[in-house]
């Protein structure tokens, strides 16, 4: 899955894909390389971010959905938390739904009406807040505590129509969790399967690669790597903004293990 920010504040590409013939110009590019999702976000949800507009929102991303789904066969995912963002962008010919705050009623409503395929990601409190919140003793176990909750969340997704075949979890790396939290999610990592959902990892650029690689976002290509490579035994899709070196990278260790 390849990232398609079109914000001017997000934590390592704002701005750079602000115009359309930017957005359209870099989704063809991940296309080229190899990908095989592209989730195409207008509100950046970074550490601190505030929310923006629905009006805002959606003149972010529905033209470039609008154009690329008219242009490619390739899918396309809505980076939201708004429920009439997504119904709108599925209507542009976006086929899923990505949505970190885990799911308002409003959005798992419009989940049972479409029938459309959702991530569903941890995340106890909005990204304006998260990490002033987030404590050590926050997770008794960090994933015993995701499982817990994607059991809650499951449970009352199905009660109101969802399907859970319709569901991708992503555990919410970097949101509302510290360094600590993070590396043991990717390391236990394959012990989330047993929700019985796909699994996304979405640990591209974040913070806790910083902390360890003293690298800012967009240098942090090599700790990016380092993840991709170590939960490819175990997830489903893998979220990046390097869509060329990550493809490489798993095109690579695919060879190996079949030579």
């Amino acid at each position: 899955m390849g990232i398609l920010n079109v914000t001017p504040d997000s934590f390592s590409d704002g701005g750079k894909n602000s115009t359309l013939d930017l957005a359209l110009a870099a989704a063809e590019r991940m296309i080229e390389d190899g990908v095989d999702i592209i989730d195409i976000g207008g509100e950046s949800t970074r550490p601190g971010a505030l929310a923006v507009s629905l009006e805002e929102e959606l003149a972010r991303v529905i033209p470039p959905i609008k154009e690329l789904s008219a242009s490619f066969e390739i899918p396309l995912s809505v980076d939201t938390r708004k429920a009439d963002v997504a119904r709108a962008a599925l209507a542009a010919g976006a086929t899923i739904i990505n949505d970190v705050s885990g799911f308002s009623d409003e959005m798992l409503m419009l989940l049972a009406e479409s029938g459309a395929p959702a991530v569903l990601m941890h995340s106890l409190w909005d990204p304006q807040v998260m990490q002033e919140k987030v404590q050590e003793s926050t997770y008794h176990d960090v994933i015993t505590d995701i499982l817990q909750w994607t059991q809650q969340r499951i449970t009352h997704a199905e009660e109101l129509g969802v399907n859970k075949s319709q569901l991708i979890l992503d555990p919410g790396i970097g949101f509302g969790k510290l360094a600590q939290h993070n590396l043991e999610i990717i390391r236990r990592g394959a012990e989330l399967k047993a929700a019985g959902l796909p699994l996304l990892i979405g640990a591209s650029r974040k913070n806790f690669i910083g902390e360890i690689t003293y690298q800012a976002p967009a240098d942090r290509l090599g700790g990016s790597l380092g993840v991709a490579a170590y939960v490819q035994t175990y997830a489903d899709i893998v979220r990046v903004h390097d869509v060329r070196e990550t493809v490489d990278l798993l095109s690579v260790i695919k060879a190996i293990e079949n030579s």
